[in-house]
């Protein structure tokens, strides 16, 4: 929640709103690591993904995809970028599909 302290009221109309972007990928990563290891369905990372880490992080938590939201507004050749680092970090680590992230942390 934002107030306008002149017109003391919410900048929003709703009056709150939500939290996005990079503060939120700790909590991110940490709830698909979680979810992940709780479900037998694919999970989507999502949250904070500003870059090829942010998204490999997403992956080695146990997600399935991630999905970039508020870096697309920053940078929209963002999505580009980050899968290339993912194939990158795939070639360097010898990686060869998504259950090759989920092997490595238990």
């Amino acid at each position: 929640m934002v107030i306008d302290t002149k017109k003391k009221a919410p900048v929003l109309p709703m009056k709150t709103g939500g939290l996005s972007g990079p503060a939120i990928r700790p909590v991110g990563v940490a709830m698909t690591y979680k979810v992940s290891r709780s479900v037998s369905i694919p999970v989507i990372g999502i949250g904070g993904i500003m870059n090829s880490d942010d998204a490999i992080q997403y992956l080695l938590a146990g997600a399935s995809a991630v999905q970039i939201g508020t870096g697309n507004f920053i940078d929209p050749t963002i999505a580009t970028d980050v899968l290339s680092g993912i194939k990158d970090y795939c070639n360097v680590e010898n990686i060869q599909n998504i259950s090759g992230f989920h092997a490595f942390i238990k």
